[in-house]
């Protein structure tokens, strides 16, 4: 899994019958500092994030296990809004 913040939105009109009605969020990766790095993936969003909000991302074969990608072609989907990060009993995120 990938911890990422969402910085964006992604629209494509044309795209396969498969992907119709998803919504495409573009997902900038974040370290335990909570600090962006320079990486970023498109995902399909399977649990109604937000900008700025804290995810987790799955990749791969993954990524098509929710019920919001099933049997789609997708590589990544946003499974989960995240609301604490605890780090050896500090807590280094909040929602």
């Amino acid at each position: 899994m990938i911890l990422g913040k969402v910085t964006g939105t992604v629209v494509a009109t044309q795209k396969d019958e498969k992907l119709v009605g998803s919504k495409l969020l573009i997902v900038q990766d974040v370290n335990l500092e909570g600090e962006l790095e320079r990486k970023y993936i498109v995902a399909v969003d399977a649990v109604g994030a937000g900008i700025g909000e804290i995810v987790l991302v799955a990749t791969g074969s993954s990524a098509r296990q929710t019920n919001a990608t099933s049997n789609k072609p997708v590589d990544g989907v946003v499974m989960a809004i995240v609301d604490t990060i605890e780090i050896s009993g500090e807590v280094r995120y909040m929602k």
